[in-house]
């Protein structure tokens, strides 16, 4: 087990700086105007495949750092570059998360890397949980996986909303309802091959922030997998939903979904995303701060300036604290007692629009324009309270783990 350290080793610390410069000298100066086209940047993802950013060896090892600080490092600084660009180079780890979370071996062997193709070929994976009727409400979720047993194939039908790289996605991972009466606890999950018939974009949706992220709906019509595309295999499957329905008559074990599964993986790092953010508008407010003038001196030596700067410092640094000890407790498998998974994200989440808010006030009329980075950092900051679990639904499950009641 890797003991707790607030201090990054030098081989951290290169990673850290390699990837700030990336950021700095890739993504940013691209930010705005993919930001305005609110389309995929394609060219920005290939460069990062070309370094290596955009790929399986890196994210694998920055997944399994034994102190657990590689991602939520990663994310924070991606993120500090721009929120729309920076999701859509990670936003295929969500599906990779959920093969990781639920797949067998050779199913992570066979689709993880179908998920990114390489430097010439870049590709990019979705992975689709939320409905129309369900987002937070995950037991509410319609789309239905039905087994052909003389096939050995699933059949998908339903509709997905709210999906990153939906339907433009090489390789779909698919949250479905195979036994309606366990609620959450029959969900399963899926891999959707490519150019599978029967699955198709819906809506692309025109967003507040993270434009360069592609959102969209996925359409599912009497779409077949084979029976080797269901993580985990049909076995473990039966398995736990014999559990399931066996504890459903006496309220007793809790089982996890596979949504829940790979939204728990998951939160910490969204979590460092928020704070990636906070942490570039309050870089911003302090330097405009520092070298805006009125009334003949810098705005800094207003004590109402400075003060909201100590507050957003302080609270950012508390968010990156939260991030890194729930990603310390996953990597070493401390359990989440107290949903401290949830508790990072909340608190970045919360963190990061209350401090893009402040940015923008510090920077006055400036900071309300498109000339100035922090109206977008602003826009941005929105999803974090949302996508993965809305700060609402965080304070539940923190809630219900503290009273020791069960986590729908």
């Amino acid at each position: 087990m890797a003991e707790f350290t607030m201090e990054l080793s030098d081989e951290q610390k290169e990673v850290r700086d390699w990837l700030h410069g990336f950021a700095a000298d890739v993504i940013r100066p691209a930010a705005a105007e993919w930001d305005e086209r609110e389309e995929t940047p394609w060219p920005v993802i290939q460069e990062a495949a070309k370094v290596g950013i955009y790929s399986l060896d890196f994210y694998a090892q920055q997944y399994f750092d034994s102190t657990g600080l590689g991602i939520p490092m990663a994310m924070e600084e991606l993120f500090w570059g721009d929120a729309g660009i920076a999701l859509s180079i990670v936003g295929t780890g969500l599906a990779a998360v959920g093969v990781l979370a639920n797949g067998t071996e050779e199913q992570i062997g066979t689709w993880i890397p179908q998920m990114y193709g390489d430097a010439n070929d870049v590709k990019v994976a979705a992975f689709c949980s939320s409905e129309p009727d369900a987002g937070s409400d995950v037991a509410s979720m319609r789309t239905r996986a039905v087994y052909d047993e003389a096939k050995d194939e699933w059949v998908l039908n339903g509709t997905k909303t709210w999906a990153t790289n939906g339907g433009i996605a090489n390789v779909h991972v698919v949250v479905a309802v195979v036994d309606p009466d366990l609620g959450s606890k029959g969900h399963a999950s899926f891999i959707v091959p490519p150019s599978t018939p029967g699955l198709s974009q819906g809506q692309k949706f025109k967003k507040h922030g993270i434009r360069a992220s592609h959102t969209a709906e996925v359409v599912l019509d009497n779409v077949r997998v084979p029976g080797s595309c269901l993580l985990g295999g049909k076995e473990k499957l039966d398995a736990r939903l014999a559990r399931a329905r066996e504890k459903a008559k006496t309220g007793g074990e809790r089982v996890k979904n596979a949504a829940m599964a790979t939204f728990e993986a998951s939160r910490p790092a969204v979590g460092a995303m928020a704070v990636g953010t906070a942490r570039a508008a309050y870089e911003v407010a302090l330097e405009y701060a520092q070298t805006r003038e009125q009334f003949g001196r810098p705005i800094i030596d207003n004590q109402g300036v400075a003060f909201q700067l100590a507050d957003m410092r302080t609270s950012i640094d508390a968010a990156r604290l939260l991030v890194w000890r729930a990603s310390w407790m996953a990597i070493n498998g401390k359990p989440f007692t107290a949903a401290e998974g949830s508790m990072s994200k909340l608190f970045a989440s919360e963190t990061a629009k209350k401090v893009t808010a402040q940015a923008v006030q510090i920077l006055g009329g400036n900071g309300y324009t498109r000339e100035y980075p922090v109206e977008r950092m602003h826009r941005d900051s929105a999803i974090y309270t949302i996508f993965e679990g809305t700060s609402e639904i965080q304070r539940l499950v923190i809630a219900r783990t503290l009273a020791g009641m069960p986590i729908r």
